[in-house]
């Protein structure tokens, strides 16, 4: 049996361990948001935080979870209010097709964390998340906006 908490709520799992957390948060969990992308950790579209670390949920056993918090897409936000990285991407219009943009989020609301003014030499190593339609400049803008918000909210 394995316990954890995703977007705060507790739950219980007692099917096979080894299935990745991508498929138990989207077939059991309800977390839609969570997407599969590659299936071998390289594109993202699969991020989710792992006790408040970005990580690929396509290679992450169940069993690796145990006891853990996990937070999706849906859980980023607070009630109503959207976390400043998704208002962000709001503004700077980042998403064409949008099917990357859940991990992207994940992977820069972490980002932002632990460094909360990151220089563009800082995100192009942290981030690894890829995107098909090529928004990057888009992306970048909005990361920076986000930070400024972070940085006033602080």
């Amino acid at each position: 049996m394995v316990s954890l908490t995703v977007n705060g709520e507790r739950k219980e799992f007692s099917g096979d361990e080894e299935m990745p957390l991508l498929w138990y948060l989207r077939d059991f969990a309800g977390a839609k948001g969570v997407k599969f992308g590659c299936g071998i950790a390289q594109c993202g579209a699969c991020t989710v935080h792992l006790n408040g670390e970005a990580v690929r949920s396509c290679v992450t056993p169940v069993s690796a979870v145990n006891g853990a918090e996990i937070t999706t897409i849906e859980g980023l936000a607070d009630g109503d209010d959207l976390h400043p990285v998704q208002q962000a991407w709001i503004e700077e219009d980042v998403s064409q097709c949008g099917y990357c943009q859940a991990g992207q989020i994940m992977a820069v609301s972490a980002l932002l964390k632990d460094n909360p003014n990151p220089s563009d030499d800082d995100i192009d190593r942290s981030l690894t998340n890829i995107c098909r339609c090529g928004t990057y400049y888009r992306l970048r803008k909005a990361i920076h906006t986000a930070a400024a918000k972070l940085r006033e909210n602080a």
